[in-house]
This record gives C-alpha cells, structure tokens and sequence, in this order.
C-alpha cells in the first residue's frame, strides 16, 4: 500500500524534496507539485522523465505518477538579453527550419507547415536559405516568377513572392531552373542577407527559415543576421540520420549561440500506402525520433507519414497540406498547433534571442554581440 510518507521519504532519497510544493497520494495516483530549477522546456521535459523513471522503478508500473511542473518565479525586473540592432520590424517570431542531413524532406515539411499556418489564419513568410538547392519555388508553384522592386520609405525592396497565403523569398528567383548557383561561402552570406533585409516583408507572426542540411556557413550567417526564436528539427526514424541530428541540437544549444530547440519533427515516420489507409509500414525504423526526443528532453511536434501523395503535392507546386479534410492536411495541423504551443512557452519563460557574432579566428569561441 503506497502511503504519503513512503512517497515523501523517497523524494528525499532522491533529492527533490526541495522543488516539491505540494504532494498527494490516492490509491495508485501520485500527484505532485513541483518547480523546476530552469525555465528551460528542455529541462523540465527531463525532469519529467527523470521522476516517472525513479518512481516506476521504485514503486512499480501500476503506479500513476501526475505531475505539475512550474517554471522558477523570475525577479520583479527580469533582465532580459538586449537585440542590438537586428529586429526585422513587423515580424514577431523567427523559427528555423533545420535537419542534420539531407534527404529527409525538410523543405517539403517547411512549405506543408508554412501553408498550414497560414490556413490558421497566421501572417506567415518563407525564406529559402538554401542557397544551393532551393526548391521553393518548385513546390509553392511559383517558378519562374521574380520579386519586383517597390519603394518603402525611401529605400528600394524586395517585394516577395506571395501564394497561398504565404510570403516567401528564394534564390530561384533569381537564378534560371539550370542554372547552377556556384559562389563561396561570402558570396551566399550576402545573398541571404539581402533576402533578409533588403525585403518588404511587411507584419508577419512567423517568418520560417528553411535552412541548408548540416551546420555550416549559411547557419552561422542566419544567427549572426537575426534573433531567431527557436529553432524546429526534422529528421527521419533512421540511427544515421538521427546521429547528425544530435549535431544540429548541440549547435543551436552551445552556451554562445543558445536558440531554443522547439521540438523535433519525424518525417517518413511511416509508410501507409494509399489502398490501405489504415496500415503503417515502418520502413526506416520505428519510434526513432521519440527516443531520441525523451533523451534530449525536447518534444516530438509531430510524426508526418511517407504517402505518395506528400511528394505528388510537392512536385506540382500544391503542398499536402492544402488538401481539405485528408488525413495529411490533420496531422500538420497538429504539427503546427504543436509548434505553436511550444513557441508560447518558450515565448513565456525566456528572454528574446540576441542576433550572435561569431569569430573565426582559431581558438576563439563565438560570442554575443
């Protein structure tokens, strides 16, 4: 029979009698009030873990633990980090859409969740940032198109590309669908800068950034130009995959870049093939993503499917997502409103993103401006 004291002599044993506010005991449920020692998502998602564990393994299976973990209370005046400089005026959130490999149909998750927000009724622009692939124009259906000037207070701008609801900017605006883009890293650099700030973007909730695979000149060049948000993940069920995954995440979480990790998305999840609705073939692995997520502490945002029609929808420039009442079009709604939560939080418990300076030189770290 589990009673309080049992419960209260263990949360000594396991020291975290000191964050415990409040506790109760009714049967087999265990409700417990708790602070954690950061604001930080991903450390109360670990705390979480770490507390289900030590109880199952100590009282057993059957008990049911629920827990109420609250943030620390923050000072009367939070300090809170200073943008110098570097806000884009008008846009609220910026979140980087990024993976630790190619191939895992980022760019397809980037344009299904642009559009599904803007469904949602939400403000939303698209930057394509890779400079050397980009396939926003392909699967936006708006190839061929080129982003005219207009003048706002008294600067010439980029008018980006709008459909569906969606404001977006891309290299292959500019360049010819054969044309190869061959530039070194500065070159690139500045392109993207000019996307970013040489645009009339206008009021915008989001403005979602599809990177480049991997962490290289590009990513470093985003973080130094804007205050990014948070940052979102995708990655397939795959161990190579997700090994480069964890990559990704240690760069967004080093002490002197410090974006938040939203949340991972898990791509080709599973394939259910179209005469068959309801059945799940986990072709690259099953469930990947959530262990890897439970590890790190962060939040699985959401599991997308491998069905032919993702890729048929992309291919004709009409994302998945737009498709009324299909099962697709639901789970990145979901995903999204996923998304959208863990913004909220982030947005709650931490201070603004600060624009980062990086220093190349060796032996030097990367710094905040």
């Amino acid at each position: 029979m589990l009673t309080k004291s049992k419960v209260q002599d263990f949360l000594k044993e396991i020291e975290v009698d000191d964050l415990v506010s409040n506790f109760q005991v009714m049967g087999d449920d265990v409700y417990i009030d708790m602070t954690s020692h950061s604001p930080a998502m991903h450390e109360k998602k670990k705390l979480e873990v770490a507390m289900k564990q030590a109880f199952a393994s100590e009282f057993g299976e059957q008990i049911n633990l629920k827990l109420k973990i609250s943030s620390p209370e923050l000072p009367a005046t939070p300090v809170t980090n200073e943008i110098k400089g570097k806000q884009i005026p008008g846009i609220q959130n910026i979140i980087a859409i990024a993976s630790g490999k190619g191939g895992v149909g980022k760019s397809t998750v980037a344009a299904n969740l642009a559009v599904t927000l803007a469904k949602m009724g939400f403000k939303v622009g698209l930057l394509d940032a890779d400079i050397y692939g980009p396939s926003v124009p392909t699967m936006l259906d708006t190839e061929g198109q080129r982003p005219i000037s207009v003048e706002v207070n008294g600067r010439n701008l980029m008018k980006p590309i709008e459909n569906y609801g969606v404001k977006m900017l891309s290299i292959g605006y500019f360049s010819g669908a054969n044309q190869a883009v061959v530039w070194r890293g500065p070159m690139a650099s500045k392109a993207l800068n000019q996307m970013i700030r040489d645009a009339d973007w206008g009021e915008l909730d989001f403005l979602l950034i599809d990177l480049p695979p991997g962490t290289g000149d590009i990513h470093l060049s985003i973080i130094q130009e804007v205050p990014v948000t948070g940052a979102v993940i995708v990655s397939t069920p795959q161990h190579v995959a997700l090994a480069d995954v964890r990559k990704g995440i240690a760069m967004f979480n080093m002490e002197s870049i410090n974006i938040p990790v939203l949340g991972l998305i898990e791509n080709m999840a599973y394939f259910t093939p179209e005469e068959l609705p309801d059945n799940k073939y986990y072709i690259f692995g099953k469930q990947g993503a959530q262990f890897m997520a439970e590890d790190l502490g962060i939040p699985v945002l959401g599991e997308i499917p491998l069905i032919q029609s993702i890729r048929e929808a992309g291919d004709v420039g009409r994302p998945a997502a737009l498709q009324e009442n299909s099962k697709i079009a639901e789970i990145y709604t979901k995903t999204a409103q996923n998304m959208v939560e863990s913004l909220v939080e982030r947005n709650t418990n931490l201070p603004p993103t600060e624009a980062v300076k990086i220093t190349t030189m060796a032996g030097c770290s990367p710094k905040k401006k």
